[in-house]
């Protein structure tokens, strides 16, 4: 074949190709070629979307928080203070009908929660102070750790946001809402792919679940549903003083990242996270979620709202609360719980009575009442065993009855059933003549410790053990009567009754609350708990037991007038009438 020909058949073949390209597709199935991929070694690698590397990103950031620096939030109070000094870039993340409805703090900008990272440019640059702040904590807590992930560094959360303000005192913008944020900034974001990571995590909140967290009202019905993974996430200071809730895994926060081996392996597990007011728990929640831990929430309020909510509390006693009961259910036909020398003395001729001397060993060579043994105040609770059981009558005196009453007290908050105070104490038995001696006191003998409450008698013991120097916490009349003629005047709450007040009158000044009414009368005590109050009776018993109440609700200068107004009496000092 010559050249010529070849190349007719060549450009016939071509053109066929040409023309078989250009024709209409197949209409047969059968007709299309089965075609094989290719291995991925022949292709293009296929990219599966990377995440950021949370666990390098989160141990950045929790070395930012460290426990010193509260974990990165403020309270109220340090907040009012700071902010009385200087202005302060305030970021309400709460939502505008929560604002609306409950106010806002002064100055502050509004930014709801899930609008945060979509609105950099109304925040300030990226080393200037900004406090977050929402309703409990929660979301101002992941607000500031989505900012601190991205670079802000000085941005801190209001510690149990506008609930623990107003707890404060401290007073919310009513009746109006905040300007609008204005843009002030030029955002620098260096990590996109972060930066998109965590906007996604925070414009997806979802309201109606309460942006991941349950309430403590609808925390019970949420246990038995989902029967979770309870993580509490506070020191274990915390555990120890504060109790926790039942089934919780302590898990604190400051080394939280190198616990996450002791979660359930199931990522799809749900997990109820827990501190005391919100604030870290948001936070640890916030990297669960991110983890890839789909079914974690986290308490809102915390282990305060649980308690709030009168939820049970393991290793914890509600004292406030159970001193406040005993105060208000202390029978009067019974003397308080007390005895006068007398009806002691009419007892002891009829059968023995044990009786607990709870003076220093010195006061006890001065003389006792026969039978008696010694167990110093501070040491009582340490020697339960050297007493008679829970349901037996046991005499607590001391020298003026101050002694004697917080005795009693704390030995009936721990169950014991029938113990009594000697009113007036040995100061009281000589007053009505009776005998004492001084021969050496008999060793009391040990037995068996009764079962006792062990959260219960580790704070009443410390109670009693660090009872100050100066008078056990009381005050003698002449040492108040100088207080007040030197302008010193503490706030004087007499508890005795509308009858004694009538008939013996009060020191000057003294505010009237019987001793069953002072739980429910506390707002006409001092604002200020560290304000120097001095609580009234009318020998020192009622006085003693008000004294460890208000001590129990945080008042911290507390002193009780030792003798009462039988003592202030005596002394010949001013009664008015």
């Amino acid at each position: 074949m010559n050249k010529k020909m070849h190349f007719l058949l060549a450009l016939a073949l071509v053109l066929s190709l040409l023309l078989g390209a250009c024709g209409p597709a197949a209409v047969e199935e059968t007709a299309a070629p089965v075609v094989e991929e290719a291995p991925a070694s022949s292709e293009a690698p296929v990219v599966e979307p990377s995440t950021p590397d949370w666990p390098s990103l989160f141990a950045g950031f929790w070395a930012s928080v460290p426990p010193d620096q509260a974990y990165g939030s403020i309270s109220a109070a340090k907040l009012n203070e700071a902010l009385a000094e200087a202005p302060i870039f305030l970021v309400d993340v709460r939502e505008a009908a929560e604002l609306e409805a409950n106010g806002y703090i002064a100055g502050a900008v509004h930014i709801p929660v899930r609008e945060l990272l979509q609105n950099l440019d109304k925040l300030p640059g990226l080393d200037d102070q900004i406090v977050i702040y929402c309703a409990s904590g929660h979301r101002g807590g992941m607000a500031m750790m989505a900012l601190r992930m991205l670079g802000y560094t000085n941005v801190i959360n209001l510690g149990g946001g506008t609930g623990a303000w107003v707890k404060a005192g401290l007073p919310l913008e009513t009746g109006s809402m905040p300007e609008a944020a204005a843009s002030i900034s030029t955002p620098i974001v260096e990590d996109e792919q972060l930066f998109n990571s965590l906007n996604d995590f925070l414009a997806n909140l979802p309201a109606d679940a309460g942006f991941y967290t349950v309430k403590a009202d609808k925390v019970t019905e949420y246990l038995a549903e989902k029967d979770p993974f309870i993580v509490d996430v506070r020191s274990q200071a915390e555990w120890d003083k504060d109790g926790y809730i039942e089934g919780a895994v302590l898990l604190p926060f400051a080394d939280f990242l190198n616990t996450l081996d002791q979660l359930p392996a199931d990522k799809d597990a749900s997990i109820l996270v827990y501190c005391a007011s919100g604030h870290r728990g948001g936070m640890a929640m916030m990297a669960l979620r991110l983890l890839g831990y789909t079914d974690v929430i986290n308490l809102n309020g915390g282990l305060n709202a649980w308690k709030n909510a009168n939820l049970p509390v393991v290793g914890w006693v509600n004292w406030p609360v159970e001193m406040g009961d005993f105060l208000a259910n202390l029978p009067a036909d019974a003397g308080y719980y007390s005895v006068s020398s007398a009806k002691l003395n009419e007892m002891l001729t009829e059968a023995p009575v044990f009786i607990v001397d709870v003076r220093e060993p010195a006061e006890i060579e001065t003389g006792y009442i026969a039978g008696s043994i010694n167990i110093p105040i501070r040491t009582l609770l340490q020697n339960l065993d050297k007493l008679p059981a829970k349901d037996q009558k046991i005499i607590i005196t001391c020298a003026s009855g101050h002694r004697g009453g917080l005795g009693m007290m704390a030995l009936r908050l721990l169950g014991y059933t029938d113990v009594v105070n000697l009113g007036g104490g040995i100061n009281g038995w000589k007053g009505a003549e009776l005998p004492l001696v001084t021969d050496p006191i008999a060793a009391p003998v040990a037995g068996t410790a009764p079962e006792v409450d062990a959260t219960r008698l580790a704070y009443l013991d410390a109670y009693l053990l660090n009872l100050p120097e100066a008078g056990f916490g009381s005050v003698k009349a002449p040492d108040l009567n100088t207080e007040i003629a030197s302008g010193t005047m503490s706030f004087l709450l007499d508890v005795r009754s509308q009858a004694e007040w009538d008939e013996k009158g009060h020191i000057d000044g003294a505010i009237l609350v019987p001793v069953n009414d002072v739980p429910a009368n506390l707002a006409q005590l001092p604002a200020d708990k560290a304000a120097p109050i001095v609580v009234i009776c009318g020998s020192g018993h009622r006085g003693a037991m008000v004294q460890m109440y208000l001590n129990a609700l945080g008042y911290t200068n507390v002193r009780n007038l030792n003798g009462g107004m039988n003592a202030w009496i005596a002394a010949e000092l001013p009664v008015v009438k």
